[in-house]
C-alpha cells in the first residue's frame, strides 16, 4: 500500500520547512556525536573506507557528510525529487555516494556495511509494526557481522512530555501551523500540518508510530540485533531522560 511518504508532492512542499539552512549547517556536529558514541560502544569509526547505509537518506544530508570524510555511502530514499538533489550536491563537490531510489522496507545487500544510519525521525510510519520490523529486519541482514545501527525517533517519553496540540511557526517564507493529536494508549500521534506559501495553502495528515525506549529495544531484539544496545538522548549523547531530545538507539549484530 503507498504511503504520503511516497508522494513527492508532499516532500516538494513541505521539505523547505525540513531541511532549512539551520538543518544542513548542524550536521557536521551530528556526525561528530556519531563517532564519539560509536567509539565509546566500541564500534566502528568514521573514518575513510568505512562503508555506511543511509536509510531514508532524503536530499544526503548525512551521506553528504560522511563521504566528505571518505566513507562509502550508499543512500536509500523512495522520494525521487530528493535523490535528484542529493546528486547534484554530490557531483557539484566530486563526491562518489551511491543514492538508490528504493524502499527501505525491502532494500538488503547483505553483509556489505560497517555501519547503518536512520535519522532525523525517519522511522514509524510504515501502516504496520510488521512493516517497522521488516526494515529493521533487512537493516540487520544488510550489516557485516560486528557492524553498528543508530537509529534516532521521537521517543513516546519525550512526546509524553512536550505534548502541544497545536504550534504555529515561519520559516524559510512559509507560515506552517501544525496539529497534533494522541490515537490509542500513546500508540500514535497524529500530525497535520498546513503551510502557506506563495499564496497557496497545502495541507497533509499523517501518523507516526511511537516506541518507547523499551519498546524499541524489543523491536530491535526481535528484528537480529543480538549485540550491543545502549539508548540516548540526542546524537551528542546525552542521557535518555527527563532531559532528552529525542530517542537514540545504538544496535549492533554479532
Amino acid at each position: 500500500m503507498a504511503g504520503w511518504f511516497e508522494e513527492d508532492d508532499f516532500w516538494a512542499n513541505f521539505a523547505p520547512l525540513m531541511f532549512d539552512g539551520k538543518r544542513w549547517a548542524e550536521v557536521p556536529a551530528i556526525i561528530d556525536g556519531l563517532d564519539a558514541l560509536l567509539a565509546e560502544a566500541g564500534g566502528p569509526r568514521i573514518q575513510k573506507g568505512l562503508k555506511v547505509y543511509d536509510s531514508c537518506c532524503g536530499p544526503g544530508r548525512h551521506a553528504l557528510e560522511l563521504a566528505r570524510r571518505g566513507c562509502l555511502v550508499t543512500g536509500v530514499d523512495i522520494t525521487g525529487a530528493y535523490l535528484d538533489a542529493a546528486r547534484e550536491s554530490a557531483e557539484a563537490e566530486s563526491l562518489d555516494v551511491e543514492f538508490i531510489h528504493g524502499d527501505v522496507r525491502e532494500f538488503s545487500r547483505p553483509g556489505a556495511f560497517d555501519l547503518a544510519l536512520n535519522l532525523f525521525t525517519s522511522f514509524g510510519y510504515f501502516d504496520t509494526r510488521e512493516e517497522d520490523l521488516a526494515f529493521l529486519a533487512r537493516v540487520r541482514e544488510s550489516l557485516r557481522p560486528g557492524g553498528f545501527f543508530a537509529l534516532e525517533v521521537l521517543g513516546k517519553e519525550c512526546a509524553v512530555r512536550d505534548f502541544l496540540t497545536t504550534e504555529w511557526f515561519e520559516r524559510e517564507n512559509r507560515l506552517a501551523c501544525s496539529e497534533y493529536a494522541i490515537e490509542g494508549a500513546w500508540e500514535y500521534l497524529v500530525n497535520r500540518w498546513v503551510v502557506v506559501a506563495d499564496g497557496r495553502i497545502f495541507e497533509r495528515r499523517w501518523k507516526q508510530r511511537l516506541y518507547s525506549a523499551v519498546e524499541l529495544g524489543d523491536a530491535l531484539r526481535k528484528a537480529g540485533f543480538d549485540g550491543e544496545l545502549r539508548f540516548f538522548g540526542n546524537m551528542a549523547g546525552i542521557p535518555y531522560d527527563h532531559e532528552a531530545w529525542s530517542l537514540v538507539a545504538l544496535a549492533s549484530r554479532r
